[in-house]
């Protein structure tokens, strides 16, 4: 499974973290910047994850500004992206069961060890199936496909 990470120059420690965690457990992870701890724009960053995600380069992707909140509303604004900001890994699970979030965001603040956490349940939790979930999303990209 491939793994698309991204981040600002606040979150860039957290994802060179993760960068050597991932592959010890089986994942394949694809870095779209930033390169260094250098004071850049987050939505840079976003946009190329998120393209990845939608053009099936990667299968999730995993996103870190400051706050998580930045770069998850960036995230969001190319079309077909899902994206959730989530402060634990139970939020994580929540997004992808109800929400088939294809992204997951979240704070530099976030110590590895839980980034860690946060990143597997979300990659390793399967969207609903539920009649009520499938339409949400439906109504959500049938939105996103009319405007």
């Amino acid at each position: 499974m491939r793994i698309g990470v991204a981040s600002d120059h606040r979150g860039y420690k957290l994802k060179e973290y993760l960068k050597e965690i991932l592959p010890t457990l089986n994942y394949e992870v694809v870095d779209y910047g930033t390169n260094s701890e250098e004071s850049t724009d987050y939505p840079d960053y976003a946009f190329a994850l998120g393209e990845a995600v939608v053009n099936k380069n990667v299968d999730f992707g995993v996103a870190i500004c400051g706050s998580g909140i930045g770069i998850s509303i960036a995230c969001n604004k190319v079309k077909g992206v899902r994206c959730a900001k989530v402060s634990n890994k139970d939020e994580a699970q929540v997004t992808r069961i109800d929400n088939n979030s294809n992204i997951v965001a979240f704070s530099e603040k976030v110590s590895p060890e839980e980034a860690v956490e946060i990143v597997t349940t979300f990659i390793k939790t399967a969207a609903s199936t539920e009649e009520k979930h499938v339409r949400r999303v439906n109504k959500i990209i049938a939105y996103e496909d009319n405007n």
